[in-house]
């Protein structure tokens, strides 16, 4: 039995593992202070998987789990990432707590949050020093079912090797409310990157969500072959720049914001539609409403949604006014 920050008792199989709890939501011990890091283990395909057959563990196709294997590109994300004294960094997915220790030796103050129980438990093993001294803290749960704020207070960076079948929720989930991080390093599938980081032509709803709330820039790709075992795709390390982290300078109202969201998405229904007939068929709204709400934005309605930049769909928003059922001011 141990305290959670909140201060109610937490039942942990992990209390073995000094200064780690577990939960259904997960739990942490208080980060802060300075670290004991141990010395990183050698790193290529064929060291991960001895260290995984040595603990008894196997990458779970179910957790998206490919593991790093590269030192070069470790290292190039560590160069992106730059941790330093002072910095708070919140990472997702630490796997076998490789990049960890290079966040930790930099000398960020990390807080680790990982799915898998048995990950977490060799973390904590791993990285007990820094555990001990308050540098990092390790929560074992799904960053999914976590208090952001909770966890880390901001200013804070997100880095993170992101699970593939997560990497939507992720991004709306550190974007869609503030606090936001100051700035976020992600590992995604390519085709993720791409989409996100996206011009005009090729938008999708999710680069246009992830536009609107921040800049974002591919650094460079990062090959199949740098994972163990290695995915089916190439993946890419992208850095994201939140617009206004706390929230003080929003864009729009909030609901104004979800109008906004409401046409985006109606829009992307059907992509490859003209954008007059896609918006009068999904929008509770006429199409002289649509086509005059077209020309005054100056856009013309035989484009296609994904040609439309995140401004222009702002102009079209206001032009279109509060949609029918939208929440009042």
């Amino acid at each position: 039995m141990s305290d959670s920050p909140n201060g109610r008792p937490v039942d942990s199989p992990l209390a073995s593992v000094r200064g780690v709890v577990g939960s259904t939501a997960g739990s942490s011990v208080a980060a802060g202070g300075p670290s004991s890091i141990l010395k990183t283990p050698r790193l290529d395909p064929l060291s991960v998987r001895r260290q995984l057959r040595d603990e008894g563990l196997r990458a779970r196709h179910s957790l998206s789990q490919n593991f790093l294997a590269d030192p070069d590109v470790l290292q190039s994300i560590l160069d992106l990432a730059a941790p330093e004294p002072g910095r708070r960094v919140l990472e997702v997915g630490p796997g076998l707590g490789i990049l960890t220790g290079g966040l930790l030796a930099g000398g960020a103050a990390v807080t680790a949050v990982e799915l898998d129980r048995r990950l977490a438990e060799r973390l904590g093993r791993l990285h007990a020093e820094a555990l001990d001294a308050g540098a990092l803290t390790l929560v074992q749960g799904d960053i999914l079912d976590q208090r952001i704020p909770g966890l880390v207070a901001p200013p804070y960076e997100v880095v993170a090797n992101v699970p593939y079948h997560i990497s939507s929720p992720i991004l709306h989930r550190f974007l869609g409310e503030p606090p936001r991080p100051e700035r976020l390093v992600l590992m995604l599938q390519r085709e993720v990157a791409q989409r996100i980081s996206a011009a005009p032509g090729d938008m999708s709803y999710l680069s246009v969500f992830v536009q609107y709330h921040a800049t974002v820039r591919i650094a460079f790709t990062v090959p199949r072959e740098a994972f163990e075992p290695a995915p089916e795709v190439e993946s890419a390390v992208v850095e994201i720049c939140p617009l206004d982290p706390l929230g003080t300078k929003p864009r729009l109202s909030r609901p104004d914001e979800e109008g906004l969201w409401r046409l985006v998405q109606a829009g992307f229904r059907e992509r490859r539609k003209k954008l007059h007939n896609v918006l009068s068929r999904r929008l509770p709204i006429s199409g002289a409403v649509v086509a005059e709400a077209l020309a005054a934005s100056a856009i013309d309605g035989d484009r296609r949604p994904q040609t439309l930049s995140v401004d222009e769909w702002l102009v079209l928003h206001a032009a279109l006014g509060p949609l029918p059922g939208q929440a009042a001011q």
